[in-house]
């Protein structure tokens, strides 16, 4: 038992660990874009089964469609690309990225532990885009010229000639 409480743990090099409490995931992965609309929504049920089954709480999924690499990949040249951030423990990124290694239709996977700032970042950007289209001009004030009023010439100054 380390000295700061029961849920600290030392680990084999001397260091002391905090306890595995929720963190914010980003999870991107790209799927085979040759399946079927219905085989590729399976894999991502299967992730989201993952996900859940080990204690995470899917917070957004979006589904970026299907792109076209710059490269081939697993000699691919199209994928589906799909984005899931979720809340969990530490231990699931181990399992889930287990299972996009053993996912034959999964190409690339990357997860990223999102931080306090990119979340607040991210919830900022997110009430400025709802606030954006209120505050939008409509679109025939948007084509009428601007109205610049122009400053007299100062005294002495030339008066250009056109």
């Amino acid at each position: 038992m380390c000295a700061l409480g029961p849920n600290y743990h030392h680990s084999p090099k001397g260091t002391i660990s905090m306890p595995d409490a929720n963190r914010v995931y980003e999870t991107t992965f790209i799927v085979n874009a040759s399946l079927d609309d219905h085989q590729i929504d399976a894999v991502i049920e299967k992730v989201k089964d993952l996900i859940v089954k080990n204690g995470g709480e899917i917070r957004e999924l979006v589904k970026w469609g299907r792109k076209r690499f710059t490269y081939t990949i697993k000699k691919k040249n199209n994928g589906f690309y799909v984005v899931i951030e979720f809340g969990a423990g530490g231990d699931i990124v181990a399992k889930l990225e287990r299972h996009y290694f053993l996912d034959d239709n999964i190409l690339r996977y990357l997860t990223l532990v999102l931080d306090k700032r990119a979340l607040k970042a991210r919830t900022a950007a997110a009430l400025l885009a709802a606030e954006q289209p209120a505050t939008e001009t409509k679109p025939e004030e948007a084509l009428k010229p601007a109205v610049v009023a122009e400053a007299p010439p100062a005294p002495g100054a030339p008066v250009p000639t056109a």
